[in-house]
């Protein structure tokens, strides 16, 4: 802060030249005024143009450029290459500046999704950057390339690649600005790629790094974020949620990206916690900074008790989600949302894809989340024996990994399976260990859930009945037929039979007058 301030009084006084203003526009970053930087960067290329020194000025837009980009203003950024080729294209003969422009067409690919044109043009550039020694290009390009193969299910060789940028990293031979963008980047690949044990590695050192230089904004954001990531999963829930807010305080001085992440970040701890409106209010907000609020809010939905929403909800991000990494984050959602509301064969498709997933992905972490997901499934579709084995697995894994709330979630299922089977004692021991987590951690509603089942009780109100078959008995009741109940809930009619013939067994009745009338009875119409 103090280089930026120094520098603009500087030019206040005297305006800079095109050496100074560079400077002055790199402090600016640093310190979260990215229009600073970019006005800074504009006034430098004139500068240089001016002095006819080109490539400087091809530099700068470039700069220039993937500041916007990274903002999400695509259309400022690709104006500001186009500049920047126009430049370069009067140029004679190889230059560094001609691999740092096809970085900007790698990143332009693989947001559009091209993710192999993306991965050939990143080779290009890291090609140039050898030829030129620049490790600046080089660490920028070869990790567009580990990201591309993380995408393209070529998980261990992508991991190698950032592992390579990280090593330049941590040398200290990169420029400060390009240092914080890789240390970012990799750990979100790394996060994104299920790659705990990395994420951790590196985003401890992104705090060592950030920590010496505590007036900078650019980075240490998303920093917090990443700890606020690493401490929820370890279980520190309360020091996530004031690292949480941390990161929403610098971010707002940051992107709008990183603060919708960090908002996202405190609703889902304050859901976790059982704090559902607080929970609401930071989906509703990380939206507003376009960040995606699912599965987040879907599954605050299935918490307050409205299964048909969270349903509706996961099912449309997952129809518009392809990607195999994205998916991979979103499935363990859908399969529980599905799996409450009673639709045991699209949880058990996306079960299988799940699996598909995981045998690219060689991560621990995603191994965990799946073998829960297909015990999951099988004790759902009533084979308890069967679900026996995933799901020890699933907290063998939990445990190995050091995530202590999805291995007492795991144990919650081992002990449904254990009570399906008759052994009570096995039941007790895994809900009393799930149950002493939960209350460490302030886990509430789990708590509660585990509570109920310890006593015996069903794990939801309703006489047995699923939210789905509730959903359904509600709108017979009111007076719906079976093809406008499935309109309602966006379910196939002959699974609304299904339920229907379900909860006509579980309420003990044979017509739609008689649940209607048991419906009313025993207060089953209130939405719970």
């Amino acid at each position: 802060m103090e280089a930026f301030e120094c520098l603009s009084q500087a030019d206040a006084e005297t305006a800079l030249g095109a050496d100074d203003l560079e400077l002055l526009a790199t402090a600016a970053y640093m310190v979260g005024r990215d229009e600073d930087y970019v006005h800074g960067l504009e006034r430098a290329q004139r500068a240089h143009l001016e002095a006819g020194e080109t490539l400087r000025a091809v530099r700068c837009a470039f700069w220039a450029g993937t500041c916007l980009l990274l903002a999400g203003e695509e259309g400022r950024a690709t104006g500001w290459f186009g500049r920047a080729q126009r430049w370069l294209d009067r140029e004679p003969g190889a230059c560094v500046e001609r691999g740092y422009l096809r970085t900007a067409d790698a990143e332009v690919h693989a947001r559009r999704g091209d993710t192999e044109t993306s991965y050939a043009i990143a080779a290009e550039a890291a090609a140039v950057a050898e030829r030129h020694g620049d490790p600046d290009l080089q660490a920028i390009a070869v990790h567009q390339q580990g990201r591309a193969l993380v995408r393209l299910g070529r998980v261990g060789e992508g991991i190698g690649l950032l592992d390579e940028v990280m090593v330049a990293v941590m040398a200290g031979e990169l420029s400060p600005i390009v240092t914080g963008l890789m240390y970012c980047s990799v750990i979100d690949a790394c996060q994104a790629a299920h790659a705990l044990g990395r994420a951790r590695e590196w985003t401890a050192a992104l705090s060592r790094w950030c920590e010496q230089q505590p007036e900078m904004v650019s980075f240490t954001g998303r920093c917090l974020i990443h700890r606020a990531e690493i401490m929820q999963l370890r279980g520190s829930w309360r020091d996530a949620l004031a690292e949480a807010e941390r990161a929403r305080e610098r971010a707002a001085r940051g992107t709008a990206a990183a603060l919708g992440e960090a908002i996202y970040r405190q609703g889902e701890l304050r859901r976790l916690r059982g704090e559902l409106d607080a929970a609401e209010d930071a989906y509703r907000e990380a939206a507003r900074c376009e960040r995606e609020p699912q599965p987040g809010l879907a599954l605050l939905r299935l918490a307050q008790g409205s299964p048909g929403p969270a349903a509706a909800a996961i099912q449309r991000v997952a129809g518009q989600t392809t990607d195999p990494v994205e998916r991979a984050a979103l499935l363990p959602a859908y399969v529980e949302i599905m799996l409450a509301v009673g639709e045991l064969d699209p949880a058990r498709q996306a079960c299988a894809e799940l699996t598909e997933i995981g045998k690219a992905f060689e991560s621990r972490l995603l191994d965990a989340v799946t073998a829960q997901a297909r015990g999951a499934v099988e004790l759902a579709g009533g084979d308890a024996r069967a679900a026996l084995i995933p799901l020890r697995e699933a907290v063998r894994a939990w445990q190995d990994l050091g995530v202590p709330y999805e291995a007492a979630r795991a144990r919650v299922l081992l002990a449904r399976a254990c009570r399906a089977l008759g052994d009570e004692d096995g039941a007790t021991l895994d809900l009393e260990a799930a149950r002493a987590i939960f209350a460490q951690l302030g886990a509430a509603p789990d708590l509660a859930a585990a509570d109920t089942l310890a006593d015996g009780r069903p794990l939801r109100d309703g006489h047995g009945l699923t939210p789905r078959e509730l959903e359904v008995l509600r709108l017979v009741a009111s007076g719906a037929t079976n093809k406008a109940i499935a309109g309602r809930l966006v379910i196939s009619e002959r699974t609304v039979d299904r339920h229907v013939s379900n909860l006509y067994a579980k309420l003990g009745v044979s017509s739609r007058a008689a649940a209607t009338g048991y419906a009313h009875q025993h207060g089953l119409l209130r939405p719970g």
